[in-house]
């Protein structure tokens, strides 16, 4: 673990769960234990967490949607650092939209998950338009034609993180075609992330965030 990452860049290392066994992930949370570290684990499905050892296991928040565990108390967030507002277009969203909210609130970010307000009901996120602008950073999670995120980013004068996220049918099936929606937008000052990468989209409004206070 690159525990000192954070003294670096400012933000902290997480750990990446597919592709390690439970010894390996097991080591990692005993050591972080030992040295009293808070920890955010990514991608940990249940299988995995059930595979941990019960000492590991214990002590540790797992949220199965979102697929992350936490270990150790977030740091509470402060009001003046300013704000996160997730945007979801639909229901099934919510995993990657989770995911970030989660790892916001390990960082000390205030964040609020605006849910199931897409443009199938354009009436429903107009309703909560005033929820949604006063974040300081918003980030807009949508799959099937990602047109959640043009949407928005011409609603608001926050910053737009989209996060395509691979729900869908056909042509939008893998989260490609919202990906692509979030690259091809006629809103020139819309970033984006990787599909289903809700970790990037916290840690890249962390990151703007902090750019603010300088």
């Amino acid at each position: 673990m690159d525990w000192d990452r954070e003294a670096r860049t400012g933000l902290a290392e997480a750990v990446f769960a597919p592709g390690k066994t439970h010894d390996q992930l097991g080591a990692v949370i005993a050591e972080a234990r030992e040295t009293a570290r808070a920890l955010l684990i990514t991608r940990l499905d249940e299988a995995k967490h059930r595979a941990l050892e019960p000492t590991h296991r214990e002590g540790l928040d797992f949220c199965t949607l979102s697929g992350t565990a936490i270990l150790g108390t977030p740091r509470p967030a402060v009001a003046e650092a300013g704000s996160v507002g997730i945007v979801t277009g639909g229901i099934a969203d919510l995993p990657a939209a989770t995911e970030a909210l989660r790892a916001l609130s390990f960082a000390g970010v205030g964040a609020e998950l605006i849910a199931d307000v897409g443009v199938a009901g354009l009436w429903r996120l107009m309703e909560r338009l005033d929820d949604v602008r006063r974040h300081d950073v918003l980030i807009a999670v949508a799959g099937m034609e990602g047109a959640l995120f043009s949407l928005l980013a011409g609603l608001v004068s926050a910053p737009v993180i989209a996060l395509p996220v691979s729900c869908g049918t056909g042509v939008a099936e893998g989260g490609r075609l919202a990906l692509h929606a979030a690259l091809g937008s006629c809103a020139p000052w819309l970033v984006a992330v990787n599909i289903d990468n809700g970790f990037g989209a916290a840690q890249a409004a962390v990151r703007i965030l902090q750019a603010r206070q300088h």
